[in-house]
């Protein structure tokens, strides 16, 4: 769901297949061993669901075993390449849905096309995140899970600054905001609204709300469109949003440092906004009210388009198990064990099985970032986060600071 580095493979051998050895174990070498890859998330989150699909693997394929091995977001995909290096990949592997355009254009990953009916639900599954997996017209990665953006909110503030229930508006949503603010303005460090500057893929939820997107294709070309008329009216939109009810200490820091359910859970923030797994996060104090919408668009009536977070499931292409790793991905992504993800607070993998809760509806409109090999290279450039800050701080106007970053963007995506 996140967006890591890509290390290229001849760094993976200057850094030595130590890495390969830690992160495989040989797994898919050893007879009837399928090995996994899986973020820790599945381990603290749902081991039930991975136990169940190992179940039903073992049932379906006797004498085989499942190996999954954990690993960290922040350095499974410099792990992943070492393997690549050494020859010695893992036979399924978690990746962030922003991570897979990279390892598709380079032949990482195995070819699904003609295996996709083996796959439940397969004709449901969330546009957004499919999307991900796809490349020139191929699968090459199974949706997984998705999490969606949603606010979190001080139900009790709310409702003592006589608000009786959540906006529609993006209008109303401001006023609200600044009726808390002025209610709580003896409370030191406290702010309606608790969002960091260069949060972009929070930000970002304005620049589609308002028609704009970041980049297009034009005569096999990426073009950059943060600069395009219905982008900067989204822009401005943020700036007059965050200017309006979050703190100004705030424009140049990331989602990071501090977590905005940090925040809240200190008693500093009526709102944030972010995945709606952050209810989990806002204190003991705060747990009894604590509460969640879909942020509302400018458009009365309509959610904001938010970013479609999530994970895909692919077969790296050196896996010598294939058969076996198509079979343990259907069994991993099967209708129940989609269920259980969803009633665990996820987005389950298909529109047929999507229930009313705040994160679906929240998914219902949503956004994803340009399927580039060289993406990567923009996040990891900062090209949005840059322009964010220099929007807020008014180091550049909005048009100036999104015209460098279209530019940048355009060159960075061209790259051969």
């Amino acid at each position: 769901m996140r967006l890591r580095v890509v290390v290229a493979a001849a760094l993976a051998v200057a850094l030595g297949v130590m890495a390969a050895s830690a992160g495989a174990s040989n797994g898919h070498k050893q007879a009837n061993k399928l090995t996994v890859w899986l973020q820790v998330d599945a381990q603290s989150g749902w081991p039930d669901v991975v136990a169940a699909a190992n179940q039903a693997f073992q049932a379906q394929n006797p004498g085989w075993t499942v190996n999954v091995q954990y690993q960290n977001w922040g350095d499974h995909l410099q792990k992943f390449d070492a393997t690549i290096a050494g020859n010695d990949t893992p036979d399924v592997i978690e990746m962030g849905n922003t991570e897979m355009t990279a390892y598709m254009t380079s032949g990482a990953f195995a070819d699904l096309t003609a295996s996709k009916s083996q796959f439940p639900n397969s004709d449901h599954w969330l546009a957004g995140l499919a999307k991900s997996g796809l490349y020139q017209g191929k699968l090459y990665g199974v949706p997984y899970y998705a999490g969606s953006r949603v606010i979190t909110y001080r139900t009790d503030l709310f409702k003592k600054a006589g608000i009786a229930k959540p906006p529609t508006s993006l209008t109303q949503f401001t006023s609200d905001l600044k009726k808390v603010a002025k209610m709580e303005k003896g409370v030191k460090g406290f702010s309606a609204m608790y969002m960091a500057g260069t949060d972009w893929y929070s930000a970002l939820d304005w620049v589609f709300d308002y028609g704009g997107t970041i980049a297009t294709t034009h005569a096999h070309k990426w073009v950059g469109a943060l600069n395009s008329k219905q982008s900067i009216a989204g822009l401005t939109a943020y700036k007059n949003f965050f200017d309006a009810v979050a703190p100004k200490s705030a424009a140049t820091l990331d989602e990071a440092n501090p977590a905005p359910y940090t925040v809240f859970s200190q008693g500093l923030a009526g709102a944030i906004l972010g995945p709606a797994w952050f209810s989990c996060c806002t204190g003991t104090k705060y747990k009894a009210v604590t509460g969640q919408f879909v942020m509302p668009s400018h458009v009365a009536g309509k959610p904001i388009p938010g970013f479609l977070g999530g994970s895909d499931v692919a077969v790296p292409a050196e896996s010598g198990n294939k058969a076996q790793a198509i079979q343990w991905i259907a069994d991993f992504t099967s209708t129940a064990n989609e269920q259980s993800l969803q009633n665990k607070g996820n987005i389950p993998n298909a529109t047929n099985l999507l229930g009313n809760t705040v994160n679906a509806r929240a998914a219902a409109q949503s956004w994803f970032v340009p399927q580039a090999k060289h993406w990567v290279d923009v996040e990891n450039g900062n090209i949005l986060r840059t322009m964010l800050a220099q929007i807020l701080t008014g180091k550049l106007s909005v048009k100036q600071a999104a015209t460098t970053a279209s530019d940048n963007i355009a060159y960075t995506l061209n790259q051969s």
